[in-house]
């Protein structure tokens, strides 16, 4: 892998590594470049709909199915690292948990925009909804509990909104 890697980089093994102190810095590198795309499409699916963050989340959760049923999808990359990577002085970690609490942050404060009842339980359940998307993706598969995280999502919100 790491020579298809170096490869693709235009550049050989010896080359590449030189640029990272560790292997494990390379992949701390590579999770850094997977959080900001995933903010990227995140922030660009939300900026759609300014000022309405109940659709925001709802658009959100359509895209979620959407990405996480295609054929080659494999979840969330940071989610998939956090389960083998959990030393806590591991380069990576750090990048993980900054991104997830991110995630946490800017689910709680949709629900604080919605004026959900209990803005943080809507935020932290849409949290797991997100993450157990992503999961049963990679465990279960497209056809599984995966379909019904935009359904989900919606009667989530309808419980602590209407």
């Amino acid at each position: 892998m790491h020579g298809t890697i170096a490869s693709e980089a235009g550049t050989n093994k010896m080359s590449f590594y030189r640029n990272f102190a560790s292997k494990d810095e390379l992949v701390a590198e590579y999770l850094r470049s997977e959080e900001r795309e995933g903010l990227l499409w995140w922030d660009e699916i939300v900026a759609a709909h300014p000022g309405d963050p109940r659709r925001q989340v709802e658009l959100l959760f359509d895209a979620l199915v959407k990405s996480n049923c295609e054929e080659d999808s494999r979840g969330c990359a940071l989610a998939n690292a956090a389960v083998e990577i959990t030393e806590a002085d591991y380069p990576a970690r750090p990048v993980i948990e900054k991104y997830k609490a991110d995630m946490r942050r800017r689910f709680r404060q949709f629900a604080r925009e919605m004026d959900a009842r209990e803005p943080n339980a809507l935020g932290d359940s849409l949290m797991l909804l997100w993450e157990g998307a992503h999961v049963a993706r990679v465990t279960i598969g497209a056809d599984g509990p995966v379909q019904g995280a935009a359904k989900a999502a919606r009667a989530l919100i309808a419980a602590y909104t209407d």
